[in-house]
């Protein structure tokens, strides 16, 4: 067939001649079920931008129509009649949730053109350009007589879904992105050739956000700020913070939504207590905990900038630990623990691992924070990424290239797997007058996913190695929605649940 236009354009009034005779010849199983002109009229009032056409060469070719409808209204069981009002379509309700398709035929000399995925693109746009959760129709499997006598029709959806029966119209819909949630009983009942049933499709907008009750907003683009913290002596923690201030300051200058801090970037304060075993260093570090959290929290609201502290040593009941806190710009705060201190941290300093596990929500998503070593227990981030994780942040100390190159390339790991962005951030330089803290190696970094919508090597922004120096990257969370329907590969939609799982024990 010879193409010189095809055109989507809103069904119209003077389009319903056509229309009638494009349904009469795209449904000759169910002759008598043609549209009358006052209920394409009603469509047309109640709903313009759902009702659609394809022209080929100014002929109509095929059609879409749709209403919105509050789905919370509705039995997931519902018939036809209930879902249009008994072709009313007096259950369209422009404050719904939910897009419900009404139909969609293609003429047949115009079908395998791909006319119906123009159909089903313009609807998703639509869906997402209106803030919908989702689209919702009930789709008829026409092959299904064939098969009735020995197959149910949950068994024949099966067989369709492994490729074993052909389907025209489930198969159609399955490679568009919709997935059957539901078998419904008696929705058409002169649908004859479905057996009387329908498969409850649906399609889920990954863009809606549900709307708010309150003034607040949620960023889809992120600015991530590193610190890649210059270690050297300081008098006091004042001095410390006045260099701390002067990274935040700079960050947010630049409209950073996070600074995120090294670990045990205090460490330059043992260096008074050097006189002191290392046990006894480390622990006198600690008094220094709690005013540093407090001056921080301070910072990171007057510098509208959530700030990820590193990491600290704290003791809780007679026992040391590696943690860090979450101050957000809203003034609450939020502690997380390293889970498994190094066999260095443990020997040395008598360091113990902590137990919680969480995700946190922040005013730019969920964020997952893991400290140097949890990073390589790839456990820790999956379980963050099941709560929800977008970003995943990493504060480290290394001694050694090699050291550093086993938190550098598990966090890449991190970010493939779970299909989120991994910030690092780590400290350059010396401290001979401070035991077990001699030297640094880092470069602070930021990854992506490897998608077509990510740098193809996996790396968004890359500190100039053992270099202090402030890194800011942009990171898009809409692009990780995108990922996990639509990626080339998706490895949190396809593991394999049913041969393993993984869950958090409870230790409340």
């Amino acid at each position: 067939m010879e193409i010189d236009k095809i055109k989507l354009e809103y069904l119209k009034r003077e389009d319903y001649k056509e229309l009638r005779v494009a349904m009469r010849a795209s449904y000759e199983g169910m002759p008598e079920e043609i549209w009358e002109e006052k209920q394409i009229l009603s469509l047309l009032e109640k709903f313009p931008e759902g009702q659609v056409v394809i022209k080929v060469d100014g002929k109509l070719a095929g059609v879409a129509l749709a209403i919105i409808v509050d789905y919370e209204l509705f039995d997931s069981n519902h018939t036809y009649d209930i879902i249009t009002g008994n072709y009313t379509f007096s259950t369209h309700n422009p404050e719904g949730d939910i897009m419900y398709g009404i139909d969609v035929f293609i003429r047949p000399e115009f079908r395998g053109l791909r006319i119906g995925r123009r159909l089903y693109d313009y609807r998703k746009e639509l869906c997402e350009k209106l803030n919908l959760r989702g689209i919702a129709f009930g789709g008829r499997i026409p092959n299904y007589h064939k098969y009735a006598n020995e197959l149910n029709p949950k068994q024949y959806i099966e067989k369709v879904k492994l490729k074993e029966i052909n389907d025209p119209v489930l198969n159609f819909q399955i490679s568009n992105d919709f997935h059957p949630s539901k078998i419904m009983k008696g929705y058409l009942p002169k649908d004859n050739e479905s057996g009387k049933f329908a498969v409850l499709m649906e399609w889920d907008n990954i863009y809606y956000e549900k709307p708010q009750t309150k003034a607040a907003t949620k960023k889809k683009i992120v600015r991530l700020g590193l610190v890649q913290w210059q270690m050297r002596i300081y008098n006091d923690l004042d001095g410390l913070m006045q260099q701390a201030e002067f990274f935040v300051d700079a960050l947010s200058g630049y409209r950073s939504d996070f600074a995120l801090f090294p670990e045990f970037f205090m460490a330059p304060l043992m260096a008074s207590n050097n006189h002191l075993s290392e046990p006894n260093a480390i622990r006198e570090l600690a008094n220094h905990s709690e005013s540093l959290v407090a001056k921080f929290s301070e910072l990171s609201i007057s510098y509208n900038i959530n700030i990820i502290t590193g990491s600290m040593p704290e003791i809780v009941d007679g026992k040391l630990y590696n943690v860090g806190y979450l101050c957000r710009r809203d003034g609450t705060i939020a502690r997380y623990e390293k889970i498994h201190v190094t066999p260095d941290e443990a020997k040395v300093w008598g360091m113990q691992g902590g137990s919680k596990i969480q995700a946190f929500d922040t005013d730019c998503g969920k964020i997952g924070i893991l400290i140097c070593y949890d990073s390589e227990f790839p456990e820790l981030s999956r379980i963050l990424a099941d709560e929800g994780m977008d970003i995943l942040f990493v504060p480290f100390l290394t001694d050694t290239q090699n050291g550093y190159s086993r938190v550098r390339n598990c966090a890449r790991a991190r970010a493939i797997e779970n299909e989120c962005y991994v910030a690092i951030a780590g400290s350059v330089g010396n401290l001979p007058k401070v035991h077990n803290m001699d030297i640094q190696f880092a470069q602070s970094m930021v990854f992506t996913p490897c998608d077509f919508a990510f740098p193809a090597n996996g790396i968004k922004a890359e500190a100039t190695p053992n270099t202090e120096m402030i890194l800011i990257a942009d990171v898009d969370i809409d692009l990780l929605r995108e990922l996990h329907q639509f990626g080339a590969v998706r490895n949190l939609k396809d593991r394999r649940k049913d041969l393993f799982e993984l869950k958090k024990l409870n230790h409340e």
